[in-house]
């Protein structure tokens, strides 16, 4: 019998500012801040609109398209929660934001800058769910 336990991801900072986000996460949904006065999107979530100030706000549900606008392929130091090699990206949301992100599904040797990505979801424990990316699959888009 094995004692072994897998490592937990690093825990991110709920805020109340936040905590909508990681909420709709845990039901697979990506919701982007949307300021109701100016328009903007804003993603990580803030308390104001860095575009007009305002303290006025709901949120978009995401389409899950988006594609590669940058990435880094991390190899160490080795964090045990983590895959190896560990791809990071920014990715811009069909929305209009941007978002940091993993990639997986794909080796990081085919990425290209530009090319159409796809949400899913990571369920690292009951209690964490992580929007990912990876590429878009036949009849997807």
């Amino acid at each position: 019998m094995s004692t072994e336990t897998k490592a937990l991801r690093p825990r991110p900072v709920k805020t109340r500012d936040t905590q909508f986000f990681w909420d709709a996460l845990q039901e697979h949904r990506l919701l982007i801040q949307h300021c109701t006065d100016c328009g903007e999107l804003r993603h990580p979530p803030t308390p104001s609109c860095p575009h007009c100030w305002s303290l006025h706000w709901d949120t978009v549900e995401a389409s899950g398209k988006a594609t590669l606008f940058t990435y880094t392929v991390v190899h160490k130091p080795l964090v045990p929660a983590f895959s190896k090699p560990n791809t990071v990206a920014v990715v811009e949301l069909e929305e209009g934001t941007k978002l940091v992100t993993e990639i997986m599904g794909i080796e990081p040797e085919k990425l290209e800058i530009g090319m159409p990505l796809q949400l899913s979801f990571l369920d690292c424990d009951p209690d964490l769910t992580l929007p990912i990316f990876g590429p878009v699959q036949e009849n997807a888009r």
